[in-house]
């Protein structure tokens, strides 16, 4: 078997071992990808925010990856496309590094987007040239001229002024000559001309100047502080995010019990129509899901059994297409009263994954069905099912094999509750199946439809009716730096009076790079079973909005402690304002009625505003759903999907400034606000033609 390779390890073993060497990973090389992302951003809390997410879509993306670029390349891409995000050609600025350092990334800041990412690749990430044109999706001559345009920049923004008298004829040269990779007659020539031309020989000087400047970072990048707690809190979020990702169920429908005398009717009446296997799934098979597609003639029953250390697992039906691979499966613990299901990131492997699988989409996620009927019926018994890649080829076998399962841990006074996740065990053991597949066609219909949500442009690709999903492709414009969406979600899509909800688990990118102006996602709804369009009726939920609107407060200590100011709309306090080691501050603002901001991007500067320090923060809030009903956020669990549309608002920030030498002591200067982010309820309806 071929798998492609990440160093000595193989992505079929990542997927096993799960988020956390993806984690571990990015803890090994953190200190250039930190570097990296300072380039974009100068904000320690927006930096965290950017591993999180960069770590999340890595994790997504892998079954995408493709063994003929490295992984670290690849992971590159996936960073930058999030620094973009986070990003939105925005200045900001922070207080935390050497002088020369702050002026060179002030100065990147005021490049061109295409400019600015071929030099820091280049010269910060220290990415060879056609690896960079590779990232960036241009030509290594178009990167070059990038490169060049962008160091020429960078000369004015660095206190070399704007006077360039070089011979605009020998620019192209200068990169490849100073880098000494230009042809010997090409440098012949230039080195010639160079000898002769006074002009020429200044501007190369300080073009040379700003490049030894580039590079001389790039050697000292270990000098490039990092947090000590960085990658901890970081992972404190990413452990947040799996535990409430796993408390998210989904409701199933009560199925009632058929009379023996009604089924019998039945095989008679399929002895003149034909409509047996219609009913006869209907009266036999549980799983109500399964039903459904078994009905629709989407799939077979399987029946396939593998059992270790008492516990038996049974594959009962496969259902395959160009989304996914949907795997029904069933669970028995034949030894004691317990209930397991499959977790497909942790571990669960296909062994023939590369040979007869694509990378093109990912695994969707199901979570743990804990109140449906059908579930609650045995202790020892559980129904589920798990995503796996679609097949590339119209039939398949695929080689499955398990190696652990997640124990379900219920609160015995309610057998429908969520999971007990404080005290998570798993059941290791070795289940291997061989299931046979079928790929069942998909349909795709070209859609030509722009509408605003918001004042930003959104504009409607393509719709997929899938045997297992219903996939609306979408594009957000992004040309509006001071506002922009962050997230977009539907409620429903209606197709010929047929109403179907929207997957809150997915919502994933399509492309990284393929239009600058536009951010391609697309959505799944539940599955459609063949209906065949005229038009569309795609109704909205919400929208997540981060606003560009910069504000500096001075701090004060003649005033006192707490003190106020307004900020879009609100009053904000001051609270407190100790220095020491470390230096302590914090702001608040408890009143979340008809606030325009859930949270807030700022940072702190001190007094010296060029030296090195840290900060720590932690923060409280409270989660209000759509009726403005609050939620106590130490309730645990907090059941997010039966709270409507809830949203989250910050009300406190304890933060803790920390100087880069021992005793040193940080005196904050002011806070500065670059902007703010809000979530805005939507009922707009959009009706969307295909004829």
């Amino acid at each position: 078997m071929i798998t492609a390779k990440i160093g000595p390890i193989s992505i079929t073993t990542i997927r096993e071992k799960g988020v956390e060497y993806i984690v571990d990973w990015f803890d090994q090389h953190k200190q250039s990808y930190y570097t990296l992302g300072w380039s974009y951003l100068s904000n320690q809390q927006l930096m965290e925010e950017l591993f999180y997410r960069s770590i999340i879509k890595v994790h997504k993306e892998l079954p995408r990856f493709k063994s003929e670029t490295s992984f670290e390349t690849w992971v590159t891409s996936i960073f930058i496309h999030t620094c973009r995000e986070l990003s939105g050609d925005r200045s900001l600025q922070d207080s935390e590094e050497s002088e020369s350092r702050q002026d060179l990334f002030k100065a990147l800041d005021q490049l061109e987007e295409n400019e600015k990412e071929a030099v820091v690749l280049t010269y910060i990430k220290g990415i060879s040239q056609e690896d960079t044109a590779h990232l960036l999706q241009v030509s290594v001559e178009k990167m070059k001229e990038h490169l060049f345009s962008g160091i020429q920049s960078l000369r004015k923004g660095m206190g070399y002024g704007s006077r360039f008298n070089g011979c605009k004829e020998y620019h192209k040269n200068y990169i490849d000559y100073l880098e000494r990779t230009l042809d010997r007659s090409k440098k012949v020539d230039f080195e010639v001309h160079i000898y002769h031309c006074q002009d020429c020989q200044e501007d190369l000087a300080a073009f040379q100047d700003v490049m030894l400047t580039m590079l001389n970072l790039t050697e000292r990048i270990e000098d490039f502080h990092v947090p000590s707690d960085f990658m901890e809190n970081v992972n404190a979020r990413l452990a947040e995010k799996e535990k409430y990702r796993q408390q998210k169920n989904k409701k199933r429908k009560r199925i009632g019990i058929v009379l023996a005398s009604v089924f019998a009717l039945l095989m008679g009446i399929e002895v003149f129509t034909g409509s047996f296997t219609n009913f006869y799934y209907t009266w036999t098979e549980e799983d109500e899901q399964l039903r459904a597609f078994l009905q629709q003639d989407l799939g077979e029953r399987l029946n396939l059994e593998a059992k270790s250390d008492g516990v038996k697992i049974k594959i009962k039906s496969a259902i395959a297409d160009d989304v996914q691979t949907l795997v029904f499966y069933e669970i028995e613990d034949t030894a004691e009263d317990n209930q397991y299901m499959i977790d497909n990131n942790e571990g669960v492997s296909v062994e023939n994954e590369q040979e007869i699988m694509s990378h093109e989409t990912n695994p969707r996620y199901y979570p743990p069905d804990l109140k449906s009927d059908v579930n609650n019926k045995e202790k020892n018994v559980y129904h589920g099912k798990i995503s796996l890649l679609p097949l590339t080829t119209d039939n398949g076998t695929i080689k499955l094999k398990i190696t652990k399962l997640q124990k379900l841990i219920r609160d015995s006074s309610d057998r429908s509750s969520f999971l007990d996740y404080e005290n998570m065990e798993y059941e290791t053991g070795e289940w291997s199946f061989e299931i046979p597949v079928t790929k069942k066609p998909s349909i795709e219909y070209a859609m030509d439809e722009e509408t605003e949500v918001e004042g930003i442009l959104v504009r409607f690709d393509k719709l997929t009716i899938a045997p297992t999903a219903t996939i609306l492709q979408y594009a957000i414009n992004n040309e509006q730096p001071e506002k922009r969406i962050d997230v977009l979600t539907f409620d429903n899509l209606e197709v010929n009076n047929k109403k179907v909800k929207a997957d809150m688990y997915g919502s994933p990118f399509v492309d990284l790079q393929q239009d600058v102006d536009w951010f391609t996602f697309q959505t799944h709804f539940d599955p459609l079973f063949g209906e065949k369009p005229k038009e569309v009726n795609v109704q909205f939920e919400s929208v997540h909005l981060t606003f560009e609107d910069q504000k500096t407060i001075e701090f004060d200590a003649s005033r006192g402690y707490p003190q106020t100011f307004e900020y879009a709309g609100s009053t904000i306090s001051i609270d407190k304002v100790e220095v020491g080691q470390p230096t302590n501050v914090v702001i608040s603002n408890h009143e979340i009625e008809n606030r325009a901001y859930q949270s807030l991007d700022f940072n702190i500067v001190g007094e010296d505003e060029n030296e090195n320090s840290s900060m720590e923060m932690n923060s409280e809030g409270v989660l209000v759903d759509k009726n403005g009903i609050k939620y106590d956020m130490n309730k645990i669990p907090v059941a997010y999907e039966e709270i409507e549309q809830p949203r989250y608002f910050f009300t406190v920030h304890t933060m803790a400034l920390h100087g880069n030498k021992a005793g040193e002591k940080v005196i904050p200067k002011s806070l500065k606000i670059n902007g703010y982010n809000t979530t805005k309820y939507l009922d707009d309806v959009v009706k969307i033609s295909l004829e």
